[in-house]
C-alpha cells in the first residue's frame, strides 16, 4: 500500500471514530479526549458494510447487537440507529 493509501485508509478511519462518537456514542464518552478511541473495534465491521453490501440495515444490525452483546447498553430499537446509519453511508470511504 503506498504512502498516500496509507494516509487515506487513515483519514477514513478517523471519519468513522467521528461519527461513531459523536452520533453513536451509546456510554457517553465523547467528551473526554482519552476515550477517543473507545469505539474503534467497530471500526473495521462498519468499513467491511461501507464498501460491501453499503446496507443500512446491515449497519443498524451491527451496532445494535454491538451495543446490546458487548456494551450492554441496548437502545430500545434499532430503528433509533437509522440516523447513525445513514451518516455512516453518507461518507466517502474510497481509497
Amino acid at each position: 500500500m503506498g504512502k498516500k493509501r496509507e494516509q487515506r485508509a487513515a483519514e477514513i478511519q478517523d471519519l468513522i471514530r467521528q461519527v461513531l462518537l459523536r452520533d453513536w456514542n451509546p456510554i457517553g464518552v465523547n467528551n473526554d479526549p482519552g476515550l477517543a478511541d473507545e469505539y474503534d473495534s467497530y471500526i473495521a465491521p462498519v468499513y467491511r458494510i461501507l464498501v460491501g453490501s453499503r446496507s443500512e440495515d446491515d449497519l443498524i444490525g451491527l451496532l445494535y447487537r454491538a451495543e446490546r452483546d458487548q456494551i450492554g447498553t441496548a437502545c430500545e430499537s434499532p430503528e433509533q440507529l437509522r440516523t447513525v446509519a445513514q451518516k455512516l453511508l453518507a461518507l466517502d470511504v474510497t481509497l
